[in-house]
């Protein structure tokens, strides 16, 4: 018997802006979201996690469970982002005395590698200057879809706007499609083939940041694991799900469940 790992991709429903692309969304504190936030939680406890795993860097996860603390105690207000909202929730709902944390945040710029010159990861700018720009993926390739607008703020950060409302359940049906989990992976590997000749910007960068990131979030969740039995749901960046389910399946040590099992309700589309 192996323990059994469930990912949920989500999006960052606090509206962080820490991304390349951004989406918005509305207010997930208003009436109609806390209704299908309630819906999610109670779709998703029958997955019966035995631990809920977030995307943290474990050096935040006192902090993190003194604030859950104060959940179960009443003493705390849940934010807005998807580990209270989401993960705070259904740990309390299955009686969870800590959530646990599992992402890996670089201490020095996650962009660039102490060791490494940042010229040598700089796909976007080598690209630019040696005619590689169609290796480049664009906004338009991440959200292909009609029911979105692409607005650019003066800070430089890129929001996707949908121009119609989806319930939070077909956005995380829509989130945890394995073809779209695929397909945004396929463009990162594009983006790799930037370089000439001995330059590898665009693979230096998927190496040193992206994968070495997503390698250490599997390991971080090895670190948590301590029984066959167990059985962690790890709510995480959708942007995620390929590699660490990869690295997990890779590993023969885990046994993955897609949450689409269960989203799916009659009303989803």
């Amino acid at each position: 018997m192996k323990p059994t790992i469930m990912i949920l991709g989500s999006r960052h429903l606090a509206n962080p802006g820490m991304d390349a692309y951004n989406f918005k969304i509305d207010d997930v504190l208003a009436p109609k979201r806390q209704r299908e936030i309630k819906q999610l939680v109670e779709l998703l406890k029958e997955f019966k996690p035995t631990k809920i795993a977030l995307e943290l860097d474990p050096s935040r996860c006192e902090a993190e469970n003194k604030d859950y603390q104060g959940y179960l105690n009443g003493t705390y207000e849940l934010r807005r982002d998807e580990g209270d909202q989401i993960g705070y929730r259904l740990a309390k709902e299955m009686g969870h005395a800590m959530v646990y944390c599992v992402d890996y945040w670089p201490k020095h710029n996650p962009f660039l590698p102490e060791d490494l010159d940042s010229d040598l990861t700089d796909a976007t700018k080598f690209a630019k200057e040696h005619n590689q720009e169609h290796l480049l993926s664009t906004i338009e390739d991440y959200y292909p879809d009609a029911n979105v607008e692409f607005h650019e703020e003066e800070d430089g950060s890129v929001w996707i706007v949908p121009t119609k409302y989806e319930s939070l359940i077909d956005i995380y049906i829509r989130d945890n499609e394995p073809e779209g989990r695929r397909a945004e992976h396929q463009l990162y590997l594009r983006r790799s083939q930037i370089g000439l000749g001995d330059q590898y910007p665009g693979a230096n960068w998927l190496s040193h940041y992206w994968y070495d990131r997503n390698l250490k979030i599997f390991v971080n969740l090895t670190r948590i694991t301590e029984s066959s039995e167990d059985r962690i749901l790890l709510i995480i960046g959708a942007g995620h799900v390929y590699l660490v389910q990869h690295f997990l399946e890779a590993s023969g040590d885990y046994n993955l469940e897609s949450p689409l099992k269960y989203l799916k309700t009659e009303d989803s589309n």
